[in-house]
């Protein structure tokens, strides 16, 4: 599904990425974790040719992102509130992301449907823009925007940030039900291993913009070596 290829990305004297060869299958549900500064939204936005890459690709499908757009069409992502259009509603944000991708608004409501207990009735019908929603529903409009046309691959930075515990469990729910119902590839980052260990069954450990651990999670077997690690960078 994915394939990056001798990777480097500087900012100035600082290497932000770096990885030589690294593959995600189609259908793998993986889970990028890291310290600030590890690189891991650099890598999302280098992924979506948001930044160019100093050396190196990245192909999706066998496509390499900066030199087409086709990967675009089964992609969805969110990284931060900069991908929302703050002056809509998220009714008029959802049915535009959905006209971009040839769902009529008929279509849009039926899979927001599957959204309610995630919107938990605080998204659709409370008549403001975007702009004026709490950084909590700004999540959710992001997370269910990305997931709205049911790309094939499904990129989110820091999901489980700003959500209330009851909407981390529902979205750690819908992920995995999504996963397993399209055979999607899914990528989430998140600064916290447990909501990372509890969805993803393969984790990448990111330092200094290198992959220095490719983690199988099996039962949650990898909580206690992440937990190990983090806690030898601390000291």
């Amino acid at each position: 599904m994915i394939s990056i290829n001798n990777l480097q990305k500087d900012f100035g004297e600082k290497r932000a990425v770096d990885i030589q060869n690294y593959v995600i299958n189609q259908g793998e549900m993986l889970g990028l974790v890291g310290n600030n500064g590890a690189g891991k939204t650099t890598l999302f936005r280098l992924m979506l040719d948001l930044l160019k890459a100093d050396s190196g690709n990245i192909k999706i499908k066998d496509i390499e992102v900066s030199k087409s757009e086709e990967w675009k069409t089964f992609t969805g992502a969110f990284i931060d509130e900069g991908f929302l259009i703050d002056y809509l509603t998220p009714e008029e944000y959802f049915y535009f992301i959905g006209k971009m991708y040839g769902l009529s608004k008929e279509n849009v409501d039926e899979r927001l449907s599957s959204f309610e207990r995630f919107m938990n009735g605080e998204v659709i019908g409370q008549k403001k823009l975007i702009r004026n929603f709490s950084a909590g529903n700004k999540q959710k409009i992001g997370i269910i925007s990305a997931m709205l046309h049911k790309p094939q691959l499904l990129i989110l930075d820091e999901p489980f940030n700003f959500l209330d515990p009851s909407s981390q469990s529902i979205i750690k729910h819908l992920l995995k039900k999504y996963n397993e119902e399209t055979n999607a590839t899914v990528i989430v980052s998140s600064h916290n291993l447990n909501h990372t260990v509890d969805v993803c069954p393969r984790i990448a450990l990111l330092e200094h913009g290198i992959i220095i651990r490719d983690i199988r999670n099996e039962n949650n077997s990898a909580e206690k070596e992440l937990e190990d690690y983090f806690n030898v960078n601390e000291e």
